[in-house]
């Protein structure tokens, strides 16, 4: 334990608000405001204040746990490990590297994020590799990147959402979900701003906005390119910044003309003069943004609908300008690092694709391999998890719980227990750990030192408060000794400022550039936002005041040592870069080749599941303040488990009438994957036909047992806001 007060971050979504940590009596820590960070100012959710609770050996992992006889039970950590090493050597030895897989989480730190992805491609050799985090914003950063060539959750910091003119939030509670934000569109109201939400649910953010819109869920899409028709036959397009700043309107245009108003009323129940209303709204301000977040993401369309939005920002030229823009408000801690450097199917560190001949050249060489021996792209998370037992024969799995997490759970369960080995790295007993043949203990947030990047990509520095306990490990130090045992003796450090000089290294050049990042400027500063290269080390991609970042170099290829002898190499790299970071990109060009945003013509479609006579009802997830994404933490503490003890049903007044349910009675949803129970909600603010499910509890009231596993066809997301159930009465 040390002395002094610790300055960190708290461990759960992705605002990573700052915290101080401070000693307690009975030698764990107790939270205390860390006003200087910018972002909550202080402010904290019920979550960040009770997190030292699952601190506590009395809720968490203090020893590896083996399955034997069909029962977990405590070993020593050699017997745990060699067992995880002989049973994927015999697994790779059988069946090939790819019936191997690894599945990550979006709360894991960069460094773990980093070599995570790295063990999986050198040490294993499987394409077999995916995370939780494509359940979180894969479809924006797919949008985001068609349009910007470029994918940073927010392209600007926080503290501008105030200074503009107009918000339209789609698709989010932030009441609930990341509460210390709210304070922003409070702002923004009190400087004459207006804000928009879009949301099926008349949630306590919706009741902050100066306009409802309740769309019928899956309707995003339509909603809006009927906004962009407004806007064309309103006269309102930019049409001197889509000259200047981007390609592709006129097939963007011709796409929304098809969407006329009364139309988009008809699909998505959202009036005609409300979308005059919000056109005006939107557009007479200088500037205006619009963010998104797993509302119109989590649906088999999702790439597409975020595509929509960001075409209203294109053509009314608030993309890439002072205090406009669009962006996603990502979910999980570590959502943006996570996927930045290595544990999506197929990217390598720093944004680079898996497929791309120059990338993997550049990465082996910092790993000390041949770019030959990588793998390339591998399945989608859900993908991967559907192909447990069969293709994929044994399971790595860090940081994530897909028993309650995953679409359609309760198949996801099923292919969990027909694999041949699951091994499972978790702080605590969860859902998913429960049925794993080998469980790993690991270190904790307060317990280590690391790197997260949060929402607006700065990346920021978590420090180490509190000794863990007693048979606790780091991932980092189970990877390397798994490496080990695999035969891999070097390029597995377990000190994570050692892992980020590498990670430094691997990212030059690339699109999520952390070369010119280094653990003593974070220590210094209220973190950095990448890309942020150090001198002489990249032809930098054009995002930030329309210059690159340094000179290009030859032939447009990162410059690096030669490989030898199957060593990492240590490139050398400035420790005290000058760049400054880059809080708001796109000002002047955007991140294509040419430096235009490319608009991209897109058109309503229904979602994957739509009601019908024997399901004629629509459900749509998502969270609670008191508890987050599956749980398996926040439903230890004692605290939030009073607030929020368990899963319900939210439907309108006529619904159940219909039904015949009251408050509180228990209600069966059942859609064609499963069936969930809970108690009733009664109120107004949900259309009639739409029922609300949290989802973060298991067993009877698991809301994932329903969801629907349809893709997006771009990026892998699943249709988790949307699929058509029916209603039963539970009689006793």
């Amino acid at each position: 334990m040390q002395n002094s007060v610790t300055p960190t971050h708290c461990p759960y979504c992705a605002l990573q608000c700052g915290m101080n940590l401070m000693p307690a009596p009975d030698g764990t820590v107790e939270v205390g405001e860390r006003t200087d960070f910018p972002v909550n100012r202080g402010a904290l959710c019920g979550k960040g204040r009770t997190a030292p609770a699952v601190l506590s050996s009395r809720v968490r992992l203090t020893s590896p746990l083996v399955r034997s006889g069909g029962t977990l039970v405590p070993a020593t950590w050699d017997e745990a490990l060699d067992r995880i090493a002989e049973g994927l050597r015999r697994t790779r030895t059988e069946y090939g590297p790819d019936a191997v897989g690894v599945f990550g989480g979006g709360g894991l730190t960069n460094e773990k994020a980093y070599t995570l992805g790295k063990f999986a491609r050198v040490v294993l050799g499987t394409s077999q590799i995916d995370y939780n985090g494509r359940f979180c914003m894969s479809s924006a950063a797919a949008a985001g990147t068609k349009a910007f060539g470029l994918d940073r959750g927010l392209p600007f910091p926080l503290e501008d959402i105030p200074k503009t003119g107009c918000v339209i939030l789609v698709g989010s509670n932030l009441a609930e979900t990341m509460p210390p934000s709210l304070r922003f569109f409070t702002e923004l109201k009190e400087n004459g701003g207006t804000l928009i939400v879009v949301d099926p649910r008349r949630t306590r953010t919706a009741e902050q906005a100066d306009l409802h819109l309740a769309p019928r869920p899956g309707t995003d899409l339509a909603l809006a390119l009927g906004l962009l028709h407004l806007v064309v036959a309103e006269g309102r397009v930019d049409e001197e910044y889509v000259e200047r700043r981007t390609v592709g309107w006129e097939d963007a245009r011709a796409a929304a003309m098809a969407h006329w108003p009364e139309y988009v009323e008809r699909i998505t129940g959202v009036s005609v003069p409300q979308l005059r209303e919000a056109v005006r709204m939107f557009c007479e301000p200088e500037a205006a943004m619009v963010l998104t977040a797993r509302g119109p993401e989590q649906q088999s369309k999702g790439t597409d609908t975020v595509g929509a939005w960001i075409n209203l920002c294109l053509a009314t030229g608030r993309a890439g300008r002072p205090l406009s823009g669009y962006g996603c408000l990502t979910g999980q801690g570590n959502g943006q690092g996570g996927r930045e450097h290595g544990q999506k199917a197929d990217q390598l560190p720093g944004y680079r694709k898996l497929d791309d001949p120059v990338a993997r050249r550049h990465v082996a060489e910092v790993w000390g391999v041949d770019p030959d021996t990588l793998p390339g792209p591998g399945r989608s998370a859900y993908e991967l998890l559907d192909a447990l037992g069969t293709d994929v024969r044994a399971l790595l799995l860090m940081g994530s719980n897909p028993v309650v997490s995953a679409p359609r759970a309760g198949h996801v369960e099923e292919r969990l227990r027909s694999l041949d080995l699951l091994v499972v790295c978790d702080i605590v007993l969860s859902e998913t750990a429960a049925q794993a043949d080998v469980v790993l203990p690991v270190t904790q947030w307060a317990e280590e030192t690391g790197t997260t990047t949060s929402l607006e990509g700065r990346v920021l520095l978590r420090r180490r408060a509190i000794t863990p306990p007693d048979g606790v490990r780091s991932d980092l130090e189970v990877l390397h000794e798994l490496a080990d045992r695999l035969g891999v003796e070097k390029g597995f450090p377990t000190d994570p400022e050692e892992v980020f000089e590498e990670l430094r290294r691997a990212s030059a050049g690339g699109l999520a550039d952390y070369s010119g990042i280094t653990y003593r400027r974070l220590a210094e500063e209220n973190g950095v936002f990448w890309p942020c290269p150090a001198d002489g080390e990249l032809g930098g991609a054009p995002v930030a005041d329309g210059e690159p970042q340094s000179a290009p170099l030859a032939d447009g290829e990162p410059q690096s040592a030669p490989l030898a002898d199957g060593e990492p190499q240590e490139t050398p790299l400035a420790h005290d870069a000058g760049h400054p970071g880059t809080p708001r990109l796109f000002l002047d060009r955007f991140a294509t080749p040419d430096g235009r945003a490319r608009f991209v013509a897109v058109s309503h479609r229904a979602s994957a599941e739509e009601p019908d006579a024997e399901y004629p009802v629509l459900l749509t997830t998502g969270r609670v303040v008191a508890q987050y994404q599956s749980g398996a933490q926040t439903r230890l503490v004692e605290e939030l488990n009073a607030a929020a003890p368990g899963p319900f049903v939210e439907l309108h007044p006529r619904l159940a009438a219909r039904l015949g349910a009251a408050e509180g009675d228990p209600v069966a949803v059942v859609s064609r994957r499963g069936r969930a129970v809970a108690p009733a909600r009664i109120t107004t603010a949900i259309r009639p036909d739409t029922v609300f499910m949290p989802f973060h509890w298991p067993g009877e009231g698991r809301a994932n047992t329903l969801t629907n596993p349809a893709l997006d066809p771009t990026s892998r997301m699943p249709e988790f806001k949307t699929c058509a159930v029916r209603l039963e009465a539970v009689r006793s």
